[in-house]
This record gives structure tokens, sequence and C-alpha cells, in this order.
């Protein structure tokens, strides 16, 4: 369980993303008055925040939510989430990604029959009271090429009920390859061949760094005279000013815009423009989409918060096969192993770290184990921040340290399945009994006489095993028990009834054999 009581919904969604929050036992504030100032005040009382794309989630409103755990996009872009700080924070994002599909398809595919016939410049035309039936010439679709950049659930889409308009479709997207784009009747070209090629362009892209001006001077350059683009995705993937040059030049014949740079646009140049058809960003604006969206964000916090699944997390790979209470239990020990082998050896000796999942039933755990144990490595030089699966990995590399795990269907130890993680040249080993119990079982390549509770208090010592039993006699001077010891070479492990004071640990390092001793 993720343990969500409380949700913040910040915008406008269908009341059905409530109501289903709130039957899975979630408590639900439902505010979309709030100013920044205010949603940063409000925050910290929350374990999730649901929003569509009115709310700036910042790194100040992150930061404010102390017990933030998830943020969910009702939709599909996550351009108003500042997903770095969420992710330093370890809090998930995550966004329905094929909520909006047929919405947005649909609205694509409207907008391409528009700029071919012109009809909302000759409905305004009607609406002045001409009648200009020689002046709005249209363009048949049949027999045109449309070219596809993004291939994903709404590229896919756009493809299909084009084609039924006898509309020849061309594509490119850097994941999807040429095979598959076959099965939906694609025909794949690398960029700089497609686009002498095309009638249309729609994009279907995110905007990133290596989308930002995909189609600007150069690109519209190498397009056919009077190429005409329809952009539906995001704002800034065709750049506006060269998008105006090309319309004034006549390069390209017409332009229907549902996303902007800045939203409402500033470049009423381009709005105004008699070949461009401007629309206040409607793609997802469909009943039945933001219904689509609202119970599908609802219905993936549920998932969630249940252990079941992580789908439509942007941020949170490494979590994805890790919530199941197995799995949860192998995200412990892989802390914990973490820890211990930056509390013997320190952190500049654990920058690159070996993992093992060993035995038949620990397939995914590669999957994971990286984050956990980098978790329990930087745990005590992560500058207050709390570490988990999502943030981990990208503590360890702004430090230098990886973490690479393998699985090997097989293990020499005598349990079934095993975990061992190494770094210059020790290595310390564990596994799960059960489901919910991870035990030491390993120390310095040397299998354990006894294993150790790897959740329990656990006092970690080096020197000879004399000093075991005289550890176990200052602890029980101050009223520490021992459940349980073993060792091996010169490391120890003690699982005693409660976490030692430093000032006794101080004492037990005062045992003149004793080399070190440290709570895990």
């Amino acid at each position: 369980m993720a343990d969500l009581r409380k949700v913040l919904i910040s915008d406008n969604v269908d009341p059905k993303c409530k109501s289903t929050l709130e039957a899975n036992g979630i408590q639900v504030t439902m505010n979309t008055k709030l100013s920044p100032s205010e949603l940063i005040a409000e925050i910290s009382d929350y374990d999730g925040l649901i929003v569509r794309s009115a709310t700036k989630v910042t790194a100040e409103v992150i930061n404010a939510g102390k017990n933030l755990k998830i943020i969910g996009r009702a939709g599909t872009g996550v351009d108003n989430i500042d997903i770095s700080a969420a992710t330093e924070r370890g809090v998930i994002v995550m966004n329905t990604p094929g909520g909006n599909t047929l919405s947005a398809a649909e609205h694509t595919c409207t907008l391409m029959v528009c700029l071919a016939r012109q009809v909302p410049q000759a409905a305004a035309s009607m609406r002045e009271g001409r009648w200009d039936r020689k002046k709005f010439m249209g363009i048949e679709l049949f027999g045109k090429t449309l070219g596809i950049i993004g291939l994903g659930r709404i590229g896919r889409e756009v493809a299909t009920r084009m084609q039924s308009f006898g509309v020849r479709t061309i594509g490119y997207d850097p994941i999807v390859p040429a095979e598959a784009a076959k099965e939906f009747n694609v025909e794949f070209f690398e960029l700089n061949d497609l686009w002498p090629q095309c009638d249309f362009i729609t994009v279907h892209t995110p905007l990133i760094p290596q989308t930002r001006g995909l189609l600007g001077d150069e690109t519209f350059a190498k397009c056919k005279k009077g190429v005409r683009v329809i952009n539906c995705a995001r704002g800034g993937i065709i750049d506006e000013a060269a998008l105006l040059r090309a319309l004034q030049s006549g390069q390209c014949a017409g332009a229907a815009l549902d996303v902007f740079e800045q939203e409402p646009p500033q470049n009423t140049e381009l709005v105004q423009h008699p070949n461009v058809i401007p629309v206040c960003h409607l793609g997802a604006s469909t009943v039945e989409a933001q219904s689509r969206v609202a119970v599908e964000i609802a219905e993936q916090f549920v998932d969630f918060n249940e252990g079941k699944s992580l789908f439509g997390a942007i941020n949170a790979r490494a979590m994805v096969k890790a919530l199941s209470p197995s799995a949860k239990s192998l995200v412990k020990l892989g802390e914990r192993l973490g820890r211990l082998i930056e509390i013997l050896y320190g952190l500049e000796a654990c920058k690159e770290i070996s993992i093992a999942a060993n035995g038949p039933d620990y397939g995914d755990a590669p999957s994971f184990l990286p984050a956990a144990v980098l978790s329990g490595v930087l745990a005590s030089n992560a500058s207050g921040v709390t570490l988990n699966l999502v943030n981990a990995p990208d503590f360890a590399k702004k430090k230098g340290i990886t973490a690479k795990a393998t699985h090997y269907a097989t293990t020499d130890s005598r349990y079934r399945n095993t975990i061992t993680v190494s770094v210059g040249g020790h290595t310390f080993g564990g596994t799960v009994i059960g489901n919910s119990s991870p035990i030491f079982s390993e120390l310095d390549g040397n299998q354990l006489h006894s294993p150790i509770n790897a959740l329990g208090n656990v006092v970690i010592g080096r020197g000879p095993a004399v000093c075991a039993p005289k550890f176990m006699t200052i602890m029980a001077e101050h009223g520490i028990s021992t459940h349980a010891c073993s060792g091996c070479s010169d490391i120890g492990m003690l699982d005693v009834s409660k976490v030692v004071p430093e000032d006794v640990l101080n004492k037990m390092r005062s045992v003149p054999e004793a080399e070190f001793a440290a709570m895990l």
C-alpha cells in the first residue's frame, strides 16, 4: 500500500475523478481557485495532487509538499509540471497517455480537412455578409501525402482515419521501427527524406529539446512549396516566427494550430494571417475525453495505492515491477545491503556497484534493485532528502555512482533465491523468507551460520570474534538485549532489541580489540 490518504484536485476535472477516489477510501478536496501562493500553503496537507493544464506545479509547490507522493495529470502533456523537481524529491509524476487519443486524433483530422477546404474562413466570410465562393477554392485530400511526425497512439489513429480519404501516409518516429509502422500502413522515412514528399505535415511528439523548433526555416526550405501544417501536440514544435515567414513567402500554404508557444498566443500577426486556422487548445476538449482521463487518473491513483500497478508513471521506471509484497521486501533488503556497504567502506569505495539477483523467482528484480541499493548507499548523503526508487538513481548520477544488476537463474546458496551486492571485491548478500522477511545471509563472501533479520536493529562490528560477547555485555548493562549474533572473518552482526544510543556505541568502540561499531 502507498498510503494515499488525501488528494487535492486543483483543476476542473470530471466529477467522476473525485467519486472514484472516494469510493476507494481516499479523501478528496477539490479546489480550483487556488492562487500559486495558496497552493504552496495548502499542498503540505496532501499525499497526492491531480491537475489538468491550468495549475503550474512548480519546484516551489513540490518542495512545499512534504507529504506529496504522487502528481497526476488528467491528460497527456506534463509540461506544466516540474518533473526534475518531482524526481529529486522522490515524487511520482503520472499522466493518462491514452485518455485523449481519439479526441486529439479526430481534432487533427478535422483541422486537416478545414485546411484543405478553408471551411473556417468561408464561415467567417458568411457571418460578415459576404458570399465569396470563388475566393475559397480548396483542394482534394485524395491522393495527397501526409507526413506524420510521431507514430505513437495519436499518430497511428490519425493515419488510420486519413487513409480512408485516400491519403498516402508516411511518417517518422525515433522509437517506432519501420516494421511496426507498416502494420498501420505508414511508410517510414528519415526526416530529410520525408519533408520533400509531404503535402500536409502533422506533429504528434512531446515538446523536448530535440523537438523544439523541429519545423523551422531550414525544414520549411526542404518542403514542397505550398505545404500545409497541423499542430495539435505542443506549442514550440513548430517555430512560429519561421512559420509566419513561410506563410508570407508562400512556401507554406496554410497552418492549423491548436497549440502555441505561449497560450494565449502573443504572436497576433500569425493568428490573424488569412491562411492560419487558430484554435484555442481544444484537442482534448470533448465530453468523452474529459470523462475518460478523469476516471483513468483516479483509477491509476487507486491502483498505485493498492500496489497493483503504476501505469502512466513518467519518472518511476524502477517502481513499475516493485509494487508486489515480495518485491517490496526485496527493495527493503536492497536498501539495507546498500546501507551496509556504505557504512563499512564509505561512499568513495561505492562508485561501482555490482548486483546479482540469483534464483528462479528474482527475474524482475534487476529492474528495481539498483535504485533500491543506491537508496541505502546514499541515505546519509542526501542533504535531508528521503531517497526512494524515484530519486535515488538521479542522486547517484550526480555523485558519479553506478549500480548494475544481473539475473542468474540459479544460485550456489542454500537458499532458493538470493541477492548479492559487490563493491571493491567485497560481497554481501541476503534473501527474503516467504514474502516479507528479508535476512542477511552472506558477509564479505562468507555464508552466515545463522541469518540476521535485515529489518531489525542491527549493530555492525569489525574486529576479532572476542568483540561480540564484550559488545553484548556493554549493551546488556544499558538494558539492550541481543536476539541473534552472527558473523564471519572480521565482521559481525548483532540483532538487538532497540536502537543503540551513540554513547553506548562509543563504549563499544572503546573495546581494545574493536576496530569499528555502528548501527545499520
